[in-house]
């Protein structure tokens, strides 16, 4: 179900799994596979993570385990994606999918290993669901931006049809996700990440007609206009995308703080204002602000 413990470690690299958690990875895979009821939570959660491979929004539930299982309980799933590892390439591959694009995809194991350490100080994954995604051949990286397969739901689909967009509700979709630790959001990058993206579904899932690109996130809030020079990064990013109303009301002001600085309990007076996104997202609450997640689309 594992690799060995000298063959981890490689294995690791592979999926750019931090370095200073591999040792821990490796010394740990004994106890985990020694342990009957570790073992078998193990396998039931690789099956779950690989049942109905290839099917959006079908993926399975990543309770947490107790803080009294220590690191191994903090690392538990990044075990069970590396059991998963072979089924997730296995689909990959019959779909026609280049070695290329799937190491890049699946390395974003990593990626959140390091998210993770940056906001809690040491190891673990802080959204396991999120990356069951890559596992489960959902999302890809595809550039600068991932692309998850998914459907326009009751809210999206009505205003696609309401715009006169051929898409309606039920329709398949790509929706956007932007990955931090992968440089600036320059518009040279995501014409080429779309780019990538129409002929990459088009060739692999011919099945499927993606018409339509929806994004959800703090990064469509108009608000950021106010803050954000016209021609920035953020505001060049959400000038692609039609706005949708009618989706939560509630503020959410920890989201931007985490991706902006981390760490999303990090105290509002504390935050830093080295770069115009951190005086944008820190200035805001400071002067009685709250920030709320945008909801967009364009045609593809």
């Amino acid at each position: 179900m594992l690799p060995s413990a000298d063959e981890l470690p490689d294995v690791l690299l592979d999926l750019s799994v931090p370095h200073e958690d591999i040792n821990d990875l490796v010394a740990l895979r004994g106890r985990l596979m020694g342990d009957p009821e570790a073992r078998w939570l193990l396998g039931r959660s690789v099956a779950g993570t690989v049942r109905d491979m290839g099917k959006t929004d079908a993926g399975p539930e990543y309770p947490p385990l107790p803080t009294e299982t220590g690191t191994l309980g903090a690392l538990f799933y990044v075990y069970v994606f590396v059991a998963a590892l072979p089924h997730v390439r296995a689909y990959h591959q019959s779909r026609g999918i280049p070695d290329e694009i799937s190491r890049r995809t699946l390395a974003d194991l990593g990626r959140h290993m390091a998210v993770h350490r940056r906001a809690r100080g040491g190891p673990g994954l802080l959204h396991p669901g999120w990356n069951s995604l890559h596992f489960r051949g959902e999302l890809y990286q595809l550039g600068r931006l991932q692309f998850q397969r998914a459907v326009l739901g009751q809210r999206m689909g009505g205003a696609t049809a309401e715009a006169g967009h051929s898409a309606r509700r039920g329709d398949p979709c790509l929706d956007l996700h932007i990955a931090d630790f992968r440089g600036p959001l320059s518009p040279e990058a995501c014409d080429r990440s779309i780019t990538l993206a129409r002929e990459f579904f088009a060739r692999h899932f011919p099945e499927e007609r993606y018409e339509t690109a929806t994004c959800h996130s703090w990064l469509l809030d108009p608000q950021l206009k106010r803050y954000l020079p016209a021609d920035s990064n953020i505001v060049r990013f959400q000038e692609r995308f039609r706005l949708v109303q009618g989706y939560e009301t509630e503020p959410d002001d920890s989201t931007p703080v985490a991706f902006v600085f981390g760490d999303r309990s990090r105290p509002v007076a504390e935050l830093p204002r080295r770069t115009s996104v951190e005086r944008a997202v820190g200035d805001h609450l400071r002067w009685g602000g709250h920030w709320y997640g945008g909801h967009g689309w364009f045609p593809l």
